[in-house]
C-alpha cells in the first residue's frame, strides 16, 4: 500500500496566504512521489465533490423550498470552506498532519474509531446508491433501444449491476494509486456538464407539460433541514418520461458518469480500512482481496434492495453531518487557546450548533417522514397522449403509451 498523502500543516496567519501555501506542498507532495500532478488531483478532487451529486439539487431545493434552498446551498458551501480551514489550523495546533491523526490527538483512539466509522459509511453507501441508480438508469436506456424487448432479463437491473461491476466498476475500483482515475474523473466530469445541459434544454421545453405544482415558490419548507444533510442525493430524470429520447441521453451519459465516480468512493473505503486494521500498509494480494469484497459487499446489498431512500438520507444527516460540521469544529474548540470571544471560537461553535442541530433533527424527521421509494414509476402527466414535446424535439421518435 503506497504511503497515505496527508494533508500539510500551515502556520501562516492568513486564510489567504495558509490556501495558497496548501495548494503549493499538495502539488510539491505529489509530484516528489512520483504519483500525480495538480491537473490530476484537481479532476479526483472535482469529481468526488460533484461527481453524480449535482443530479440531486433539484430535489434538494424542492425539500427545502426554492429561496430558503439557495440559501441554504450557499450557506453549506462556506460552512463546508471553512471547516477545512479550520481541520488546518486544529492540525497545526495539534502537531498533525492529517484528519485521522487530528481527531486521534483531540479524542483518543475513540474519536479516532467514531471518525474512522463515519469515513467508511459515508462513501461505502454511496456505492451501493450508485450501484441502484446504474442498474435503474440503464434499464430505461437499453428499453428505448429499437427491437428491445422491455421484459428482457438481459437488460435487467440486476444483470446490468452485475456486468457493470465486473466490467467497469471492480477493474477501476483495483487500482493502487488514485492519480490513475484522473482520466477517468475529467471523462466523468464532461459528463456532468452533458447532463447540465440536458437539464436546462428539458426545463425549457418540458416546462409546459407539467402541471404546476401547489405552493412551488414558498419560501422555506418543513423539510428544509433534511435537505441541508442530503444536498447530493435525488434523481431529475425521474421527473421524465420513458419515451423522452433526449432524456434517455441524459440517462446514458448520468449512468456513465456514476459508473466511473465509483472507484473514488471504493478507493477511501479501502484506504480506511487499511489504516484501521493494516496501519496502512497492504501486499498486492490483500489489496485485490480487500478490494473484492468491498465491491462484491456493495454490489450484493445493491442486488438485494432497490430503494434506499432513507438509508441515503440518514447517512447525510448521521455521516456526512457529523464529518464537515461537528468534527473538525469540536477539535478546534479544544485546542484553541484564545478566548471564547475570538472570531475563531465564535463560528466554531455556530458550526457546532448547527451541526448538531441537522443531525438531531434531520434523523427525527426522516424517521417521521422518510423520502418516498418512487423510482421507476412514470409521473401522471406521461400518460397525457400529448406528443408534441417529442415531434418538436426528435422527429422520428413517437410516444407509445395511449390516453
Amino acid at each position: 500500500m503506497e504511503e497515505q498523502r496527508p494533508l500539510p500543516v500551515l502556520s501562516s496567519e492568513h486564510q489567504q496566504e495558509e490556501t495558497d501555501e496548501m495548494a503549493s506542498l499538495v502539488y510539491k507532495v505529489w509530484n516528489k512521489q512520483g504519483t500525480s500532478n495538480r491537473s490530476t488531483a484537481a479532476f479526483n478532487i472535482i469529481n468526488s465533490i460533484i461527481g453524480s451529486g449535482i443530479i440531486g439539487l433539484p430535489y434538494a431545493l424542492r425539500q427545502a423550498g426554492f429561496p430558503l434552498g439557495i440559501l441554504l446551498l450557499l450557506f453549506v458551501g462556506y460552512i463546508t470552506d471553512y471547516s477545512i480551514i479550520l481541520l488546518i489550523k486544529g492540525g497545526n495546533l495539534a502537531g498533525t498532519n492529517s484528519y485521522q491523526a487530528l481527531v486521534n490527538k483531540t479524542y483518543g483512539y475513540i474519536g479516532y474509531l467514531i471518525l474512522s466509522v463515519l469515513q467508511f459509511l459515508y462513501p461505502f453507501i454511496a456505492m451501493i446508491s450508485y450501484n441502484i441508480i446504474t442498474g435503474d438508469t440503464l434499464t430505461k436506456v437499453f428499453q428505448r433501444i429499437p427491437g428491445v424487448d422491455q421484459d428482457n432479463l438481459l437488460i435487467g437491473r440486476h444483470v446490468i449491476i452485475l456486468c457493470v461491476t465486473i466490467i467497469f466498476t471492480l477493474p477501476l475500483s483495483l487500482y493502487r494509486n488514485i492519480s490513475k482515475l484522473g482520466k477517468v474523473s475529467f471523462i466523468s466530469l464532461i459528463l456532468t456538464v452533458v447532463i447540465v445541459v440536458v437539464g436546462i434544454i428539458r426545463a425549457i421545453t418540458f416546462s409546459s407539460q407539467v402541471p404546476e405544482t401547489e405552493n412551488a415558490w414558498v419560501f422555506a419548507k418543513p423539510n428544509a433541514v433534511q435537505a441541508i444533510g442530503v444536498m447530493s442525493f435525488g434523481d431529475i430524470f425521474e421527473n421524465f418520461c420513458r419515451d423522452d429520447d433526449l432524456a434517455t441521453f441524459g440517462r446514458f451519459c448520468y449512468g456513465i458518469t456514476v459508473i466511473l465516480t465509483f472507484p473514488l468512493e471504493c478507493f477511501v473505503t479501502r484506504e480506511v480500512i487499511a489504516n484501521v486494521f493494516f496501519n496502512g500498509n497492504l501486499t498486492a494480494i490483500c489489496h485485490v482481496a480487500l478490494t473484492v469484497v468491498i465491491v462484491a459487499v456493495a454490489t450484493s446489498i445493491s442486488l438485494v434492495y432497490d430503494c434506499l431512500g432513507i438509508v441515503l438520507e440518514l447517512n447525510g444527516v448521521l455521516s456526512a453531518t457529523p464529518l464537515v460540521f461537528i468534527l473538525p469544529a469540536a477539535c478546534y474548540l479544544k485546542l484553541s487557546e484564545e478566548r471564547w470571544a475570538h472570531p475563531d471560537n465564535l463560528l466554531s461553535g455556530l458550526i457546532l450548533g448547527v451541526g448538531m442541530l441537522v443531525m438531531i433533527v434531520g434523523f427525527v424527521m426522516t424517521v417521521l417522514h422518510p423520502q418516498e421509494c418512487s423510482h421507476g414509476k412514470e409521473m401522471p402527466y406521461c400518460f397525457l397522449g400529448n406528443s408534441s414535446l417529442y415531434n418538436n424535439t426528435f422527429p422520428y421518435s413517437q410516444p407509445t403509451r395511449q390516453p
